[in-house]
């Protein structure tokens, strides 16, 4: 099970962040990211690490190399995570909007 701390911390590091983004447009092996990135190969590769062990991206052999892409499961877990705060949320907002607050005078008429 993945750790929406863990994915939440491997998403906050920018150059991750357009990793992951990348990946997210299509997948893309290491080479490709690396031709879109300012940063070396061995770089890449290890943000792919931790996003991998987060649970953000997984990585698909093909050939010699790996492709990777979206870990579609890792992501829906950290999107329950977050959508239970969207629920609770809305819940307030429901609350509170159906609540019966004080009448604002109407405006006057000049």
């Amino acid at each position: 099970m993945a750790n929406s701390s863990a994915q939440l911390t491997a998403l906050g590091d920018p150059t991750r962040r357009q990793i992951f983004e990348l990946v997210a447009e299509k997948p893309r092996s290491v080479a490709e990211i690396t031709r879109a990135m300012t940063v070396s190969q061995s770089a890449v590769s290890q943000h792919l690490k931790v996003l991998r062990e987060s649970r953000l991206v997984r990585a698909e052999p093909r050939g010699a190399s790996n492709v990777y892409q979206i870990d579609p499961e890792g992501l829906g877990q950290m999107r329950a995570w977050l959508d239970r705060f969207w629920s609770r949320t809305l819940a307030a907002y429901k609350i509170a909007v159906e609540q019966p607050g004080e009448r604002q005078p109407q405006e006057e008429q000049t």
